[in-house]
């Protein structure tokens, strides 16, 4: 962080946003020297987790870090702000861009991908929008740049070119560009006629002079209008999209796309509806309800795929409606575990998609019944899976844990025990479609399998993807034994607070 001591605070903002976008110029000019172009994509990435944790350091000092970029009408402009949820989500993206850059490059090269220059420069491209969405200033902002990270991911959606991955892509594109136009600018226009701001404000920007029946008609055009959090019916972009090569789907999952769509919709829950103003919206349980029946849906559909990224695909539609059901309890302790799990659920989902690319990569498989034994040949990759898998299911002594801890508290706190009852199932649910992998790969033997294991036999996938997978796996455990420094940040967002919800709940006042 003493790299940019010397920088005006919010010229990091800046920064933030131009890094991505010069590296993604120079993987372009190196495209034809792999390993310089590699290099390249590692170092930006590298430069831009630095800058985020000096905006993070900053955050902590109570620096106000904001800066505009151009006025198009009277109070409405183009404008970035830092606030903590939006560092939150900073910190997650471009430490995991590190760490996904290392896994394509095994993977890109361990596959024999076409096309790896275009795909490092979207991927670049993709990592600067999503840093413009962590620290949008207001509504008009997000929007912008929630379009410009549909746009600049769908190449790597279709990145094999084959009918599959044009049609895939075509479902992708054409389910978040409908659903932000029809719903999310109509709730944008909407809210600008109401107020005559489009600012994110502590405390939003609505208030009692505001017809209910509006803004609970604005809520449900938000939740449905933000594609990306792949709420149902509107999820089927998110299956689709696993054509793409597996870093395309760990970007998808974990770093960027998803977290994007529930960032979006806590962000707008907190800094534009306000905590209290969202408990009296009557939408806002019918909502609810649409949270937790695709929680527990795609739970369903995930058990019946045979396919282990399609299962994945689905068990990740289930778990980023814990984070949307999260913001609408309206409760600030089930908002810290909203914004807690977009961190614990993105190390988690990666290493499980870091796992599924290597095992595709090493031993050519895709579906979950061909995975008998594969334990013997690949040790390291399917305790990582297991380990990921523990974290996800919500289980000690792993990340999960905390984030699901707090939803559950929160449920309580806001009285809705359906949502508690979801939860529960929920985790059954996880167990029942996630541990039997690893429980089959490590228990189950092929046929006329007796040899004793070892070492020599084991193949597992290049050495940058077990890094990768080693290092997100690593990361559940440290953020279950060392959760606080996001504790902390995310107890800075404007009523959102853990230790005192959670105390007046244990004193019998929740």
């Amino acid at each position: 962080m003493n790299l940019w001591q010397n920088v005006e605070p919010s010229q990091l903002i800046t920064l933030s946003i131009l890094v991505p976008l010069i590296g993604a110029l120079l993987v372009i000019l190196t495209g034809k020297i792999p390993n310089l172009r590699e290099a390249i994509t590692l170092v930006t990435a590298t430069i831009l987790f630095s800058i985020v944790l000096a905006i993070t350091d900053f955050t902590f000092q109570g620096e106000d870090m904001h800066i505009q970029v151009i006025e198009l009408f009277p109070g409405l402009d183009i404008s970035f702000e830092v606030e903590p949820l939006g560092v939150l989500f900073a910190l997650v993206a471009s430490f995991l861009w590190i760490i996904t850059s290392i896994y394509a490059i095994g993977y890109m090269r361990g596959h024999n991908e076409q096309n790896q220059t275009r795909f490092f420069c979207c991927f670049a491209l993709a990592i600067s929008s999503v840093m413009a969405i962590c620290f949008s200033g207001n509504l008009l902002t997000l929007f912008i740049f929630y379009e410009v990270l549909t746009f600049s991911t769908y190449p790597l959606v279709t990145h094999a070119g084959n009918d599959a991955a044009k049609k895939g892509g075509r479902i992708y594109l054409g389910i978040l560009l409908s659903t932000s136009i029809a719903f999310l600018l109509l709730a944008v226009l909407g809210t600008y006629s109401l107020t005559g701001t489009l600012d994110f404000r502590a405390g939003g920007i609505f208030d009692d002079s505001h017809n209910k029946v509006i803004l609970g008609g604005l809520l449900v055009l938000f939740c449905y209008g933000i594609g990306k959090a792949a709420i149902m019916p509107f999820h089927r972009w998110l299956p689709a999209a696993m054509v793409a090569p597996t870093p395309v789907s760990a970007l998808l999952h974990a770093v960027a796309v998803v977290k994007a769509g529930v960032f979006s919709i806590l962000k707008i829950v907190i800094y534009i509806f306000g905590l209290e103003e969202l408990k009296t919206l009557a939408t806002t349980d019918i909502m609810l309800y649409i949270g937790a029946a695709t929680i527990l849906l795609s739970s369903c559909i995930a058990m019946t795929k045979d396919n282990l990224k399609a299962r994945l695909a689905y068990s990740t539609v289930s778990q980023l409606s814990y984070i949307v059901v999260g913001a609408l309890l309206a409760s600030s302790v089930a908002s810290a575990g909203a914004a807690l799990h977009i961190a614990t659920h993105a190390v988690g989902k990666i290493t499980l998609f870091f796992c599924a690319g290597a095992i595709m990569v090493a031993s050519h498989k895709k579906n979950i019944s061909e995975m008998v034994g594969l334990g013997r040949k690949m040790p390291i990759t399917m305790v990582a899976f297991a380990i990921g898998a523990i974290s996800i299911i919500g289980l000690p002594p792993m990340a999960g844990t905390w984030s699901k801890w707090y939803l559950t508290i929160g449920a309580l706190e806001a009285d809705k025990l359906f949502i508690v009852a979801t939860l529960m199932v929920s985790s059954l649910l996880n167990i029942a479609y996630l541990l039997p992998i690893p429980i089959k790969a490590f228990f189950n033997t092929s046929s006329g399998e007796q040899k004793p294991w070892s070492w020599a036999d084991t193949k597992e996938a290049p050495l940058p993807m077990l890094i990768a997978l080693s290092v997100t796996s690593l990361a559940c455990f440290v953020l279950f034994f060392y959760p606080q420094p996001l504790i902390d940040l995310i107890n800075l967002i404007p009523g959102v607070s853990t230790e005192v919800e959670m105390t007046n709940n244990l004193n019998g006042d929740g």
